[in-house]
């Protein structure tokens, strides 16, 4: 008598992957607006860019296209480490949506792709959970996605995440640092924490060096567990920039944007400096989280290795007109940000000076 073997008994199962569907599916509907075209089982998302129903009008003249994919890089480890699955999501999201909104972009929508040993829905589930909250926070939808069971690829209790982010501006709006000029004054945006870089040396620090575990609470924390300070979600900026923008429709202000993210302040501000153009940073000029000091310490490293690996604490750069920077620090704050003038722009050859 044959002996069938069955696709499960190979490591992968069609019955999770529906149980997985049906527990995801109220968070991605709650994303939805109403340009999302809703239908049931489709193999693909689809998102109407011509006309908003809630505004009677076309949103744009001549729109442009703004597309981003990254991922959450070793955060997810620690997540898995103390199986917490709910917020690393959130970071998804954020580090696509933030990299978008440099040029004045409108995030549309999100798609994710999940990767894991064995699909169990409740895992799927948090983690959805966390993209889902995230996307609301954007103002984008979740139109689709992917979850791929690889068993012979991830080790048990492993998986990576990726996120792929579609927005949209108005080619007469995008900002590109072109318009930055000697004598703008930078204004930094605090951080929730790390965010989503840096993770290789702060895991080596914590754990490998000094073989700290997640639930240690260090002196200076406020009774923060280090766990729970590691997997702090990146904080999304897409409501109060837009908002910003939009008190501006006809005034360029905004000159240039930078999201910090790998490579820090001197890796990410020169991305949108002109050539003839330096941005001098002075970095006693806003609050540096304890954090950052506590692995500054426990690793030893170095000030400038800090600075080129983490954010330090500023999560977002706006360069703006001197004239508007006080108006505009104004209106962030009223929009719930903590903002700092961090820095002014001079002439140069398109570095960061930190002094």
């Amino acid at each position: 008598m044959t002996e069938y073997i069955s696709y499960e008994q190979s490591g992968v199962s069609i019955d999770a992957n529906d149980e997985m569907v049906r527990q995801i599916a109220g968070f991605v509907a709650g994303t939805f607006g109403p340009r999302v075209i809703r239908s049931k089982n489709a193999f693909a998302g689809m998102f109407r860019l011509d006309y908003d129903e809630r505004l009677f009008k076309k949103n744009y003249k001549s729109p442009v296209l703004v597309a981003c994919t990254d991922g959450v890089g070793s955060k997810v480890q620690l997540a898995a480490r103390i199986k917490k699955f709910d917020t690393v999501g959130i970071d998804l999201v954020a580090m696509n949506v933030n990299d978008m909104l440099v040029a004045g972009a409108e995030p549309l929508f999100f798609l994710d792709y999940l990767a894991v040993h064995k699909l169990e829905p409740k895992v799927i589930g948090q983690l959805v959970k966390g993209i889902a909250a995230g996307c609301r926070k954007a103002d984008c939808a979740l139109i689709g996605g992917e979850t791929a069971e690889m068993p012979d690829t991830y080790a048990r209790g492993d998986f990576d995440m990726a996120g792929f982010a579609v927005g949209v501006i108005e080619r007469r709006k995008i900002i590109n640092g072109s318009n930055i000029r000697k004598g703008d004054c930078i204004l930094g945006l605090a951080s929730s924490g790390l965010h989503s870089n840096g993770y290789a040396l702060a895991r080596n620090i914590c754990f490998k060096r000094h073989k700290m575990k997640m639930t240690d609470v260090p002196a200076g924390f406020d009774g923060a567990a280090l766990g729970d300070v590691l997997l702090e979600p990146t904080r999304i900026y897409v409501r109060p920039i837009m908002k910003l923008l939009g008190r501006y429709k006809v005034k360029r202000v905004v000159h240039g944007m930078a999201h910090i993210t790998g490579g820090g302040l001197p890796g990410n501000i020169p991305r949108v400096l002109p050539r003839d153009c330096n941005a001098v940073i002075k970095k006693s000029s806003w609050p540096v989280p304890k954090i950052f000091e506590f692995l500054r310490k426990k690793g030893p490293v170095a000030e400038a290795e800090m600075f080129r690996v983490f954010n330090m604490g500023i999560g977002f750069v706006l360069i703006v007109s001197e004239d508007f920077a006080e108006s505009i620090a104004k209106k962030l704050t009223k929009y719930g940000e903590r903002v700092y003038k961090i820095g002014r722009i001079t002439s140069g050859t398109g570095k960061v000076i930190l002094k």
